[in-house]
């Protein structure tokens, strides 16, 4: 028996609130359906090169009050990046809240538009500790 990672799907409530998120973590829209019949959009995207890992939004056109308010039923995502501290800045500098700061050069948590818990993890070893995110401290939860 074969077994092929295929997706993770997540629902969200703003579909280009969320598509932004993901594009300022770097991830390209692969492709996308739409259902008339359905009434939603799915969207997938992914890394540059890793279009066969993607994650795909799931949007609801009549919405989704039905959406968890924190998603901690879902756990999280993970990407690695090539510097923990560049990849923070820049989303911090385009409003996202950094909720565990990569105070050790390892690992961040982040949250999408629709409170999707995402890990950023550096990749190779990690990077020697530096402020300010040494000694950032946490803010909400992950």
């Amino acid at each position: 028996m074969g077994l092929t990672y295929l997706h993770t799907m997540v629902r969200v409530k703003d579909l280009e609130k969320s598509i932004a998120f993901y594009e300022l973590l770097g991830l390209k829209e692969t492709r996308r359906y739409e259902s008339e019949a359905g009434r939603f959009t799915l969207v997938f995207l992914a890394p540059p090169g890793q279009e066969d890992v993607p994650i795909e939004l799931t949007y609801n056109w009549d919405g989704d009050d039905a959406l968890p308010s924190d998603s901690r039923h879902f756990g999280h995502l993970a990407y690695g990046v090539d510097n923990i501290y560049e990849t923070c800045q820049h989303l911090q500098d385009n409003g996202i809240v950094i909720n565990r700061p990569p105070r050790d050069g390892r690992m961040a948590f982040v949250r999408s538009p629709d409170n999707v818990s995402v890990e950023l993890l550096q990749n190779g070893e990690a990077l020697e500790p530096a402020e300010p995110w040494a000694s950032m401290e946490s803010t909400g939860h992950w």
